[in-house]
């Protein structure tokens, strides 16, 4: 039997147990149980273009057995059909940050892409670049890979996957349909050490995250590049907006740099505080056995990990690649780190207009519009960058650069089975 945590309202509940109804679903291509490494090599080839060590972490990153009552995956938190970010509509469209293993435990941000992540460098805190997870603190330094460190994250995390230690995680890996797979990758001896195989799950993982199926650098735009597609006119002034006027390629080039010579990463894996407002949704605020602040908690992000105050109120500049990505028009997908904002446009006409509308009341007032006549306060203030917030574009400029973010969608993604998954990201 499942243990149930109730740390949050009843009115507040009422409007995110959702959380908890999606489906497990089978594993993607789960093969048969398999009986030595020999077999797993022999009968057992990666789908589509994958090694066995990027497949064996794809059957990791969708093993929901991997979380304290087996309903959990990495993928609950980064599906593939929503750009490898949160999948349920219905959760963005409110607090944004998705239910763990454990009934009434919330993560406090809203997940990020997996995709593209790989690139990232291991924190260098003079230049605060690089690391994962919204605050960095998966630095890479342990490992010499952020993005493995990372992937052990989750696994532990009493608000995500919750199980109780590494030895834990390894078990599970080790006695799965799998490990005939696993132990072909890393060595018929890997099961007999907890702290090789819990790497070694993560470092899988890490490789999959790294494959091509999960960084196709097949949208729009990289045909665009390639002299194989033509870029609308709305589209193309977007690119001159987003280039120049909007300010966004200043932390988001949508041309190769250092970290991927050959294509564009739209993120310079930097840090900045972009005034967004609190998202008064989250239920983060009201689990006061995980936040005994409650309300009056505020995310500092990466100030909060390095204990530095010049760099509160900042995180992490994600990757724009599939930022429109979803499975159906409607969709709702949340943006900013606290999924604050709703749509692509709301997020857009905020950076533009976020210093000239003036703030809302607090409370707000009934007169109060939030991106119509004002915007909430920044839920830190002190270290905003204003850089950004009146850019002066123009109604049919914003739309423009909406169409232009909307070229950066891969074209090709399967949709694949999503589990239910925290986030603290």
């Amino acid at each position: 039997m499942r243990k149930t945590v109730l740390s949050i309202p009843a009115i507040l509940l009422s409007t995110v147990a959702f959380a908890g109804g999606l489906g497990a679903g089978p594993l993607p291509s789960e093969p048969a149980a398999l009986q030595s490494p020999a077999t797993a090599k022999a009968k057992l080839a990666p789908s589509g273009n994958l090694t066995l060590k990027e497949y064996v972490g794809k059957l990791t990153f969708f093993d929901a057995n991997l979380s304290l009552y087996s309903d959990l995956s990495c993928s609950g938190c980064h599906s593939p059909e929503v750009g490898w970010t949160g999948a349920d509509a219905s959760i963005d469209a409110l607090g944004a940050v998705y239910m763990g293993s454990v009934d009434g435990r919330f993560g406090n941000r809203k997940p990020p892409s997996a995709a593209y992540a790989g690139f990232s460098p291991v924190l260098n805190q003079g230049a605060t670049v690089g690391g994962m997870f919204w605050d960095g603190r998966a630095t890479g330094r342990t490992l010499g890979d952020p993005l493995s460190e990372q992937a052990m994250g989750p696994f532990l995390n009493p608000l995500e996957q919750a199980m109780p230690d590494a030895a834990s995680v390894a078990g599970e890996v080790c006695k799965s349909k799998y490990k005939g797979l696993f132990k072909a990758v890393w060595g018929n001896d890997i099961c007999n050490d907890v702290d090789k195989s819990f790497e070694a799950i993560a470092r899988s993982i890490a490789a999959y995250e790294r494959s091509s199926e999960v960084n196709p650098f097949a949208s729009k735009y990289d045909l665009y590049l390639k002299g194989e597609a033509k870029l609308t006119a709305s589209e193309a002034n977007g690119l001159a907006l987003f280039n120049v006027k909007g300010k966004c390629a200043q932390c988001h080039p949508s041309t190769p740099g250092p970290y991927e010579p050959t294509h564009p990463l739209f993120t310079d894996y930097t840090y900045d505080n972009l005034g967004v407002p609190k998202n008064p949704l989250n239920p983060f605020y009201y689990n006061f056995v995980s936040n005994p602040s409650g309300v009056h908690w505020v995310d500092v992000g990466l100030g909060g990990f390095l204990n530095d105050a010049t760099q509160n109120g900042k995180f992490k500049v994600p990757t724009l690649r599939n930022v429109d990505q979803r499975p159906y028009p409607t969709f709702v997908k949340a943006f900013g780190h606290n999924g604050y904002f709703k749509s692509l446009e709301s997020i857009v006409h905020f950076y533009n207009t976020r210093d000239t509308l003036g703030p809302c009341s607090d409370p707000l007032a009934a007169t109060d519009r939030p991106g119509n006549t004002c915007w909430p306060a920044p839920e830190y203030a002190s270290t905003v960058n204003h850089d950004v917030g009146d850019l002066k574009l123009t109604a049919q400029e914003e739309a423009d650069v909406v169409a232009f973010l909307q070229t950066l969608t891969d074209l090709s993604v399967k949709t694949s089975p999503r589990r239910r998954s925290a986030s603290t990201d």
